[in-house]
């Protein structure tokens, strides 16, 4: 398969495929569409909101968003992050909506988990930052996520949030003091 940029181009050219599909009109390539990227969806948008509900919600309107208008897809960045895009954009929404509200309680995960001493340490490292996350402000808080829990490049982070490469360094990096000390104050 070529490979450009040291990229395979299969997973791209099978996206293309894809969406020409669904802009044809077919259940069926929309349905694998989400089978695979709902994860990573799901990922962003848990990351960005932090409640499992909401993120569902925003999950669903996602791929509701991207069928309305498939045919907007010019296929200039990848398929994963334009769907990310439209994943911290509806989260953002959500966000400015519900602003008073308080960020995920880890409780259904403690107790969908065994209660070993290594899960209540990892639980309590997983709520600790949660809880910086949630005193971070979103143009912040969608770097870390998308860049340091999502795993995406700076320059595909970049692209999601629409924002140029430097000042997502930036955000990144003052996120990251941010957080820090915000975790310090935290464990006082």
């Amino acid at each position: 398969m070529k490979r450009f940029l040291g990229r395979d181009l299969k997973p791209y050219i099978e996206d293309q495929k894809l969406v020409a599909a669904v802009a044809d009109g077919s259940q069926q390539a929309f349905a694998k569409i989400v089978k695979k990227y709902e994860m990573m969806i799901a990922k962003v948008a848990i990351g960005m909101l932090g409640n499992k509900a909401d993120a569902d919600d925003v999950g669903q309107e996602t791929f509701i968003r991207f069928y309305r208008s498939v045919g907007q897809f010019k296929g200039d960045s990848s398929l994963g992050t334009y769907l990310s895009r439209i994943t911290i954009n509806l989260s953002l929404n959500e966000l400015k909506k519900r602003k008073s509200k308080r960020w995920l309680s880890f409780e259904d995960k403690f107790n969908s988990h065994p209660k070993t001493e290594d899960a209540f340490k990892q639980s309590d490292t997983a709520e600790l930052v949660n809880k910086a996350l949630e005193k971070l402000e979103s143009e912040f808080r969608s770097v870390i996520v998308l860049r340091l829990m999502q795993g995406f490049s700076t320059k595909e982070t970049a692209q999601i949030l629409e924002l140029p490469l430097g000042t997502v360094l930036s955000r990144l990096s003052r996120a990251q003091e941010k957080l820090r000390v915000i975790i310090l104050d935290l464990e006082k």
